[in-house]
């Protein structure tokens, strides 16, 4: 029976308020695409928060803390909607694909044992696979979840847990689903940096407007997506210099016998990576940048990863391209072009169907994959380590 004396009532009111919170800043920061969230983490998180409050519920009856889990349920489906409508579709990875059968099996069994009890701890044991594929994502690059959301969820689930050990239940199924959703969002915080929940970095006052955010929001908007002959075209909202970095260039890693073969205009995102990798889409502006014959940009690999650079000045409005030639090697992959470019190729290929002297051009300007260079570059200088890609 749960204790319903009045020092409960300030812990459950700040659980409510800091979980709802974080899907309110988490949301804002996906809308602002501040965050990058691994959308097999959310799938499952979806799935199975529902399962998790219902179940919590039948083993706790009358439990408030209850009620902050059904909240946090509808917010985190709201949440998941806003990823997936912001995503292209890519083949999960091989560690997401475990994850997701691992839960998938969870709630399979929660069907067979038809028990509250065994199906919320088997939901339980669910929650930091489904954790995987996000500290996996953080891992690579903690800036994709840099959101003060985590340190709210994390105040959220003490103050859960302070309430539930005001009901003088000390049963198991009345602290583990607390217990470890606390560690899992308390973990991703701890990794993306304890200062991310700073008021003073997350929102304030300023020329009269509250902002939120504002901190880790970009200065200017760089780009404008608008239509050319071809369809979609990013234009440059700013002027870049010669050698400014433009954009970085991100997305899940493919090997080569894993890209569809059969894709046209739109659905074609890959850029090759490796000679035998591929980068699939991001879902970002970098997926609508056109192929030129004679491109303002192009792709350099680096310690960071792969960015697009301007390999002339560019002004405000003019269309960002570049040359897809400067990453094929020994693909199939060819593409009628329709550039109009003075001198446009007719035909996109490798790099080896571009005139040797303008190979040349590409290569002394390092804007070649790693795996095109001549010999002797390679030998006079370090190879870049092997490009990161991290999850969407």
């Amino acid at each position: 029976m749960m204790v319903t004396d009045m020092p409960i009532a300030p812990w459950f009111l700040l659980a409510v308020l800091a979980n709802f919170a974080g899907y309110v800043v988490y949301l804002t920061g996906l809308k602002r695409e501040l965050v990058q969230p691994n959308r097999a983490s959310w799938l499952i998180w979806s799935a199975a928060v529902l399962v998790e409050a219902s179940t919590y519920a039948a083993v706790n009856p009358g439990a408030a803390q209850s009620i902050v889990f059904l909240i946090s349920a509808g917010a985190c489906i709201v949440v998941t909607i806003g990823i997936w409508q912001r995503s292209a579709w890519s083949m999960p990875t091989r560690s997401e694909t475990i994850c997701m059968a691992a839960c998938l099996a969870s709630l399979t069994l929660w069907a067979m044992f038809s028990s509250a009890f065994w199906a919320h701890m088997l939901v339980v044991a669910a929650v930091p696979i489904s954790f995987w594929p996000t500290w996996e994502s953080v891992g690579q690059d903690r800036s994709r979840e840099r959101s003060p959301a985590w340190g709210l969820w994390t105040v959220g689930d003490l103050a859960t847990l302070i309430v539930a050990t005001r009901t003088g239940d000390v049963a198991v199924g009345n602290y583990a689903y607390i217990l470890v959703e606390l560690l899992c969002h308390a973990s991703v915080w701890f990794m993306i940096g304890l200062a991310t929940i700073n008021p003073i970095r997350s929102l304030g006052f300023r020329n009269g407007n509250f902002y939120v955010l504002d901190k880790y929001r970009p200065a200017a908007n760089l780009f404008s997506v608008g239509e050319n002959h071809l369809g979609k075209a990013v234009f440059a909202a700013v002027g870049f210099a010669e050698g400014e970095p433009i954009v970085k260039f991100t997305g899940r890693r493919f090997r080569a016998d894993q890209v569809p073969s059969l894709m046209r205009g739109g659905s074609d995102r890959f850029v090759q990576v490796t000679p035998e990798h591929f980068m699939g889409p991001s879902g970002r502006i970098d997926d609508l940048i056109n192929h030129s014959c004679a491109p303002n940009a192009g792709l350099r690999f680096t310690d960071d990863g792969v960015v697009l650079v301007a390999i002339r000045a560019i002004a405000p409005g003019e269309e960002i391209s570049w040359d897809y030639s400067t990453t094929l090697t020994e693909s199939n992959w060819h593409m009628i072009c329709q550039c109009r470019a003075p001198d446009c190729r007719r035909v996109i290929g490798n790099f080896e169907t571009l005139a040797p002297e303008r190979q040349e051009w590409f290569r002394a300007r390092n804007l070649v994959a790693p795996y095109l260079r001549r010999k002797d570059d390679l030998t006079a200088a370090p190879q870049p380590p092997e490009v990161r890609i991290g999850a969407r």
